[in-house]
C-alpha cells in the first residue's frame, strides 16, 4: 500500500508546491573513447615549454623538484607529481578520501619534466 505524499501547509495557511529534484545523468563508463592527451586543451600554458623560461615553466620546475620530497614514502613519479600539485593548488596535502580537482594539463607538465630529469 502507497503511502500518499502530504505537503505541509505554508506559513499564511495555503499549500506549499513539491520542490523539484534534479536528475544527474553521469556518462557510462568508456563513454568517452578519446586518449587523454587529446582532451587537453590546446590553450593551456603547460603544454610546451616557453622560449626564454616563464613563470609557467618555473613552476612547473619548482613543483617537480618539490614531488622529489615525497620519495621517501614511495618512489611513484605519479602519485609524488600528483601530491605536489594538490598541495600547490589546495594548500595542503591530500587525505585519504581527498576527491578534490587538479590541473592535468600542470600535472602532466610536472610529470612529464620529473621524467624528462630522470632520464637525462
Amino acid at each position: 500500500m502507497a503511502v500518499p505524499s502530504v505537503e505541509p501547509p505554508a506559513a499564511d495557511g495555503s499549500s506549499v508546491p513539491p520542490v523539484p529534484q534534479p536528475s544527474l545523468s553521469l556518462p557510462e563508463c568508456g563513454s568517452n573513447p578519446q586518449p587523454l592527451e587529446s582532451q587537453r586543451s590546446a590553450n593551456s600554458p603547460w603544454l610546451e615549454p616557453q622560449a626564454g623560461g616563464s613563470q609557467a615553466d618555473s613552476l612547473v620546475i619548482s613543483l617537480a623538484e618539490a614531488s622529489r620530497q615525497f620519495d621517501g614514502t614511495g618512489a611513484d613519479p605519479e602519485r609524488n607529481c600528483w601530491m605536489a600539485v594538490h598541495q600547490h593548488m589546495h594548500g595542503v596535502l591530500p587525505s585519504e578520501y581527498d576527491i578534490r580537482e587538479i590541473d592535468e594539463d600542470l600535472y602532466l607538465a610536472v610529470l612529464a619534466y620529473r621524467r624528462s630529469q630522470n632520464a637525462g
